[in-house]
């Protein structure tokens, strides 16, 4: 009975709770690290960005975020890219090096340059925060505190949102992402 409730509860607090609907179902403000458009780069999956200071006490985190990707991957949701952002402080750039430590290779984790324009605030983000977008680059969800709490469901099931629905509409990446897999599936039929 409790399992049933707190499902519930989870559903209908995730579209409203801790979600900045200002922008959603838009795309990202353009934004990079050096050169690099990570944004542009993930474009046809559905990208998790994480907004993260370096305070190595709270690295769990990262494992944490290391073990829903293959929490993620083991049940079928695949092509799913996640980014670490550093902070852009003083501190945080001196802890870059223990933090990238933290994490596995399979997620960057990007550091700002002090010379750019600060990206946790051209995306109105905070620490820990979690930006979900579709796989055509649109803004599906804006988790805060504390709804970021990896031990709670919200992030997880904020993913499989941005993954298996059209929230923000019909995306030309899902559509050739399902025709392909049919593709697949016909092909591996006609081999049998």
């Amino acid at each position: 009975m409790w399992a049933g409730l707190g499902l519930a509860l989870v559903l209908c607090l995730l579209p409203g709770g801790g979600t900045e609907h200002q922008g959603r179902c838009k795309e990202p403000p353009g934004w990079r690290i050096g050169v690099e458009y990570p944004m542009i780069k993930s474009r046809g999956t559905v990208t998790v960005v994480a907004l993260e200071k370096n305070e190595c006490i709270k690295c769990y985190l990262l494992i944490r975020l290391e073990d829903l990707q293959l929490k993620l991957g083991n049940s079928g949701l695949v092509n799913i890219t996640f980014i670490v952002v550093n902070h852009q402080g003083h501190q945080s750039q001196l802890k870059y090096q223990l933090l990238r430590e933290k994490v596995s290779e399979d997620i960057p984790v990007y550091q700002q340059n002090a010379t750019q324009p600060d990206i946790w605030a051209t995306l109105k983000g905070k620490k820990d925060d979690f930006l979900i977008y579709d796989r055509c680059g649109r803004l599906v969800y804006h988790l805060g505190l504390p709804y970021t709490f990896l031990s709670f469901p919200y992030v997880e099931k904020a993913i499989q949102i941005a993954y298996c629905e059209d929230t923000c509409g019909n995306c030309s990446y899902t559509v050739c992402i399902h025709f392909f897999l049919s593709l697949l599936y016909l092909g591996k039929r006609n081999a049998d």
